[in-house]
């Protein structure tokens, strides 16, 4: 009977959301994933180590925003502790073995590894965790993707300016070579920054995030020049100095939370926001002409001279800085959440303070009719978006290959998170769907591997396959349902939409 409900529920969501022809229908419920197809989990530095003044570990941008301004954070905490990952990452990868994890993507902390923001002094005791961390996975055959960069900028750097600054530029290429000497015998894969969007827009230009400088549609703009640049300097020094030798690849993650329109008069204002809120990422790295994407420089230009700026607030490439970006990625790292849809007219303008970004690219969002499932208004429930996404890189970047380095869904908390299932098989579905039309997607990452400090939302929002009981001071890892979902997943290699696990004791595949 349980089968039965779980059948008409699967019906439902796709006459809801038109999940491109529902082929698991013709397929017996199953779906299977391509061949040679890898799958994690993600973590961030911040989000689980702790240990955040111990062993000669300095202030990051994140240690000094929630210590000084606490009421940023929803529930007033911070990642002090957080899951203690910096000693229990034995028990970290302990679960990596249980779910059977191909790979498993984390952050190196850069106070953790240089205190001084500068390679004069390399932390020992840094590196040694750093090392422990990748040995134990390497011994059960989990490969090891490291973020250079996951927003914890030392607070050292951010007195000088932190992405501000152009010798950002300089101090970030600096760090990345530190990282690919100390770990690029062992580590084949690097992601150099992780969403620069949330970085710039969020830290820089609004007070969101670290180091929550608000200065709209000025600092986020110089700090998108810089982080692009700092991004393609690392990329050049692998290809050039490390790459021959450790055969290994780089890129950078962008997270895209897509935008499109219910009716076609909305349609140059979806094009727009998606070219402001991601775009300005990839189109400089992807697409044939680097660069800004032309609606930005328009957009720009004309606000700032409305405003009586001198010149744009969005810093020009020169044609030596186009062509030193364009092409320095080897993946398109993808992150994906949620859709929203756009609309624009004139009362939006007024919404706006200026300047600011929101109010050069001039449009609104809303959710998608019946988008929120669950308790958590965090990420939101549109599979088709995730179709709509890769598609869009496939044929605006003549199909680069992907990796999923991202993508989950928040709940408030427990251990029967259906919703989170909902949400996993159905973009994984759209994700085959796109697979199926041509897309050249190698690899998906869940986030994430266990609860984290989920940056201004603090531990309210639950993201892991594995509960932390923040309230013990164990830090007690326990599976969730979805994670028996995403083990038999794994040990399939396919996806069936009737699966239920037997039982809620996980235990470790030998033979991994």
């Amino acid at each position: 009977m349980q089968h039965y409900r779980r059948l008409l529920v699967t019906f439902a969501w796709c006459a809801v959301w038109q999940l491109i022809d529902c082929k698991f229908y013709s397929r017996n419920f199953v779906r299977k994933f391509p061949v040679g197809f890898k799958f994690g989990t993600a973590t961030a530095a911040y989000q689980i180590e702790g240990a955040w003044n111990e062993d000669g570990k300095t202030d990051s941008i994140w240690d000094h925003f929630t210590h000084t301004n606490a009421s940023a954070i929803k529930d007033r905490s911070n990642g002090d502790i957080a899951a203690d990952s910096y000693h229990l990452y034995k028990r970290d990868v302990e679960m990596m073995r249980e779910l059977g994890l191909d790979h498993y993507r984390f952050s190196i902390s850069w106070p953790r590894i240089l205190p001084t923001g500068f390679p004069d002094k390399i932390n020992k005791l840094g590196v040694q965790y750093y090392n422990n961390l990748i040995d134990e996975m390497l011994k059960y055959n989990i490969e090891p993707i490291i973020t250079i960069y996951h927003w914890d900028l030392p607070q050292k750097l951010q007195k000088m300016g932190g992405w501000t600054n152009p010798y950002i530029i300089e101090w970030y290429s600096d760090y990345a070579r530190v990282l690919f000497k100390l770990f690029g015998h062992k580590v084949k894969k690097w992601v150099t920054i992780n969403e620069p969007y949330q970085i710039c827009y969020y830290g820089y230009g609004r007070d969101f995030f670290a180091p929550a400088l608000d200065i709209k549609g000025v600092a986020d703009y110089f700090c998108a020049k810089n982080l692009l640049l700092a991004h393609a300097k690392a990329y050049h020094i692998y290809d050039k100095e490390f790459r021959p030798i450790q055969r290994g690849v780089i890129f950078i993650t962008i997270n895209i939370q897509y935008f499109a329109s219910e009716v076609e008069q909305f349609k140059e204002a979806a094009d727009e926001a998606n070219d402001f809120y991601w775009a300005i990422y990839s189109h400089p790295i992807f697409s044939k002409s680097g660069d800004f994407p032309q609606s930005i420089k328009k957009k720009v230009a004309k606000k700032s001279a409305q405003q009586n700026f001198f010149r744009s607030r969005l810093p020009e490439l020169s044609p030596e800085e186009i062509k030193f970006i364009k092409g320095t990625s080897d993946y398109f790292g993808l992150n994906h959440y949620s859709t929203k849809l756009v609309f624009r007219n004139e009362t939006v303008k007024s919404l706006y303070e200026m300047p600011s970004t929101d109010d050069d690219v001039g449009v609104d969002s809303y959710d998608v009719e019946g988008a929120k499932i669950g308790k958590s208004n965090f990420t939101t429930f549109v599979p088709r978006g995730f179709y709509y996404v890769l598609t869009k890189i496939r044929n605006d970047y003549n199909n680069p290959p992907v990796m999923i380095t991202e993508n989950g869904f928040a709940t408030r908390g427990g251990l029967e998170d259906d919703d989170r299932i909902v949400y996993y098989r159905h973009f994984l579905n759209a994700m085959l769907d796109a697979i199926d039309e041509g897309s050249d997607i190698r690899s998906y990452t869940a986030w994430s591997l266990m609860d984290n400090f989920e940056w201004s939302s603090g531990y309210i929002e639950r993201f892991g396959l594995y509960e932390v009981d923040y309230a013990s001071p164990n830090r007690t890892r326990t599976p969730r349902k979805s994670a028996f979902v995403y083990k038999q997943i794994l040990r399939t290699r396919e996806l069936d939409w009737l699966y239920e696990p037997d039982t809620y004791v996980m235990t470790i595949d030998r033979g991994h």
